[in-house]
């Protein structure tokens, strides 16, 4: 990946430049070392755009962008060595040590051994950089720009496919439905195979039949499966029985999950969808179809794959070959992704620019949406002209190459979005992401600028938001506190192709890590190797091993003190550790923590003295013993935006703990079923200013809590849902005035809607589902007032039986 140097250079200067190290350069007699260092840094910058541009073509110059990178790496050790101590002197500075009497943190044996190791390393980088810069002229290299990072306005998607997004797809839908719900007598074998190549909408397709009505009236049950390319039998058992159920229990020996999965699909007429099957392996398929006998014969499997190889092994019957859009299709969806609503009558002639871009497209709507999404918004025409006249067009494409419409879009993104996107090659095919923690994936191998008044995370909520603009990413989820998404497989055989030469993924039947194809096995040693993986969760178990059921961290009770000497920690995951019995005394010293997930067995999450005032998010899970949230006064938690509280069932009271979080925005409370949120006495004068409020699964809960009423100024998405017991809204909800939308589902007692509700001036969007007493007599002329002109985007959503 030498086209991302770039990006490396840009970190290593941003470092270079913060308060961190000018505070030790000051102290340490390394300052002119440093100096210039950022100097030639900066001198060989302004030219490695230019140099990543022109390497494609010269050999030459691709070497001597390697040399740089390992020698950029070699600098971002250093200033990470320099970063841990100026960490450990604010920790001890702050907190003491317990072990030995502290000296003078820059004037103990240890700190000037370090201090004269360093200034070593530096003075033998700089002399390596300067020999590898002196050969930049030999290149011809000009000074460039980066590209700007423009935020875009396209409202985000959502996982179901609407129908009418759907374009020229109606005939195939049509005749794949037919298949699945009509008797056929030319048909021998219950396995349809739908083949098409990448990015032609098989999935799309799939999608649209699985969710059509008249499908899910046919089958009693239906079920979707992602396969890609791990064909593995259990997990494929696995997730088929979650998808049958809804839930698996995972101490359940693998053994049993085939009896648990004919049990479920006994004399049922079902429909099983196996999307992206790439197994050429007749055994596996006859393996995993016999595991399926027992259920109707009227059952159908639908298979999505790219092979006709594999729709001859699945089904002895002719596939349902799915070909390109036709150019008025592919036209009308251009138009679509690329311009506003009747914007493109204002640009004729970018119009008819982009009749030429779409021929080159070959009918493929992946690659139609991803340079329509490219161009949106853009109206220069020489914009337009470079895609349209692009060298790549003229480029002989092979069967599984990168369609050029993709890279394409990758090349012109910032460098800081490139590193971003390659990193997710990381994560396997068809993995559900989770934009927290994606972000501080990113975050914690430093890939996020630093911007004006902007959070990290928010940078990196901006990052997602681009990559969902330019189609990398879809099938989008929008949670109060999350995005969940995914990656088209073409998509990530774009990130793997960009990220081969610097990462890889290593399981643990890996027997040999490869080098480049062009390194000699001389090289192969000296390869500057680092390594990089998704947190351990997003690690796919093997589920072929028996003793698999106990996945994860489930034994873990005890978690070493020595783990809080991590200073630059900045992420930790410990909700899967449902034993843990209470986090290490330490804590506090974790001053760089910004993102933890946790479930513990005590009755306290926090004791006295934790001040964790880097924390921006927190998650507490499967707490089955937790009565409170912090102990004491003295709990300092100053930027706390996110809290998510679930499954917690001996909490009663949640008032007092969160009183004193002032920069709290999202707050999401699910499945405690003790917690009622009726504030206390004392707690009346709770002053938040959250922005996002969701209650799932609260049965205590009957009415809203006093103290929300403080957030009326601020508060813009609330959802309650599944609270069997909530029997009405307050009558102060009108007050509301920053409420955008307001979600009330499952909600049996409510019967009624406050008056007053024409002043929600603010609100866009009010679904009502699943509450019977609410019938539409009762709110007819609450939904008349919505309707007025004061809400012309207004959006009434009802769902079927609910009693609306």
């Amino acid at each position: 990946m030498p086209e991302l140097v770039f990006g490396i250079a840009e970190r290593i200067l941003e470092k270079l430049g913060s308060f961190a190290y000018e505070e030790f350069c000051l102290v340490s007699n390394v300052k002119n070392e440093l100096r210039e260092l950022e100097l030639t840094m900066a001198i060989i910058k302004a030219v490695l755009l230019d140099a990543e541009v022109k390497q494609a073509t010269n050999y030459a110059l691709s070497i001597w962008l390697r040399l740089l990178r390992d020698i950029f790496y070699d600098v971002e050790d250093v200033l990470d060595e320099v970063e841990c101590e100026v960490l450990r002197k604010q920790v001890v500075t702050t907190y003491g040590s317990t072990s030995r009497k502290v000296c003078d943190f820059f004037s103990c044996s240890r700190a000037l051994a370090f201090r004269h190791k360093l200034s070593h390393k530096i003075k033998d980088i700089s002399e390596k950089l300067g020999k590898i810069v002196a050969h930049k002229h030999n290149f011809n290299l000009t000074e460039r720009h980066d590209h700007v990072m423009h935020w875009r306005r396209r409202d985000l998607t959502y996982s179901f496919v609407p129908p009418l997004d759907v374009i020229g797809r109606n005939d195939d839908k049509e005749q794949i439905i037919s298949l699945l719900t009509q008797p056929d007598s030319n048909r021998h074998d219950n396995v349809i195979p739908i083949v098409a190549l990448g990015g032609l909408g098989k999935t799309t397709i799939a999608k649209l039949v699985y969710d059509d009505k008249r499908v899910a009236g046919h089958f009693e049950l239906r079920m979707w499966v992602c396969v890609s390319e791990d064909f593995d039998i259990p997990r494929l058992i696995k997730e088929i029985l979650k998808s049958a159920t809804g839930a698996i229990d995972e101490t359940l020996g693998v053994d049993l999950w085939p009896k648990k999965l004919r049990d479920s699909l006994e004399k049922k007429k079902f429909l099983l969808v196996l999307d992206d099957v790439c197994n050429e392996d007749h055994r596996k398929w006859n393996e995993l179809k016999g595991l399926l006998i027992g259920g109707s014969e009227e059952s159908k499997i639908l298979v999505t794959t790219r092979s006709n190889k594999v729709a001859s092994i699945v089904s002895t019957d002719p596939a349902y070959t799915l070909g390109g859009l036709s150019y008025d299709d592919c036209l009308f969806l251009f138009v679509k992704w690329a311009f506003k609503e009747g914007e493109d009558k204002q640009y004729s002639r970018l119009v008819e620019i982009g009749k030429e871009i779409v021929k080159e497209c070959k009918g493929v709507p992946l690659a139609i949406r991803t340079l329509g999404s490219l161009l949106f918004s853009k109206v220069d025409e020489r914009e337009w002209k470079f895609v349209r006249y692009n060298e790549i067009w003229e480029l002989e494409q092979k069967e599984g190459d990168i369609l050029p419409a993709l890279k394409l879009s990758y090349d012109q993104m910032p460098s800081q979005l490139k590193q971003c996107f390659a990193l997710c090659s990381l994560f396997p095919k068809d993995y559900l992401f989770e934009s927290g923690k994606l972000i501080a994936f990113w975050m914690a191998h430093g890939l996020l600028n630093k911007m004006p008044n902007q959070e990290l995370e928010d940078v990196g909520n901006m990052y997602i938001k681009e990559l969902l603009s330019k189609s990398f990413f879809q099938d989008v989820e929008n949670y109060s506190w999350c995005y969940r998404f995914k990656m088209h497989d073409l998509v990530h055989d774009l990130a793997l192709k960009v990220a081969e030469e610097e990462c890889s993924t290593i399981e643990s039947c890996t027997q040999k890590i490869a080098g480049t194809k062009k390194n000699t096995e001389k090289q192969n040693r000296n390869n500057h190797w680092r390594l990089a993986g998704p947190l351990p969760e997003y690690c796919r178990p093997n589920d072929s091993n028996p003793n698999s059921s106990n996945i994860g961290n489930y034994h873990i009770s005890k978690l070493p003190n020595s783990i809080c000497k991590l200073y630059n920690l900045q992420t930790l995951l410990l909700q899967s550790c449902v034993r843990l019995e209470q986090l290490p005394k330490d804590i506090r010293k974790m001053i760089n923590l910004r993102y933890l997930t946790v479930a513990t067995l005590n009755t306290c999450l926090f004791e006295n003295g934790i001040c964790l005032n880097s924390l921006r998010f927190l998650l507490i899970n499967k707490s089955r013993r937790l009565k409170i949230l912090f102990q004491g006064m003295d709990v300092c938690l100053t930027n706390l935006q996110t809290l998510v509280v679930s499954m917690c069932p001996t909490l009663t009271s949640l008032t007092h703990d969160i009183k004193h979080l002032s920069a709290l925005e999202t707050l999401t409370i699910a499945r405690c079923s003790l917690l009622s949120l009726l504030e206390e006495k004392d707690n009346r004068d709770i002053k938040l200013s959250l922005k996002k409020l969701e209650i799932f699964h609260l049965p205590k809960l009957e009415v809203l809590p006093q103290w929300l009423h403080g957030c009326a100024n601020t508060l813009q998405y609330l959802c309650i849902s599944h609270c069997d017991n909530f029997m009405a809204l307050p009558e102060w909800l009108p007050s509301m005035k920053s409420l955008q939308t307001l979600e009330i589902s499952y909600c049996s007692k409510l019967s009624s809607l406050p008056e007053g509700m024409d002043r929600l001036t603010a609100l866009r969007e009010l679904t009502i589902e699943g509450c019977p007493q609410l019938d539409r007599s009762k709110i007819a002329h609450i939904l008349k007032v919505l309707q007025l002109e004061d809400h012309p985007n207004m959006t009434f959503k009802s769902w079927e039986n609910d009693g609306i």
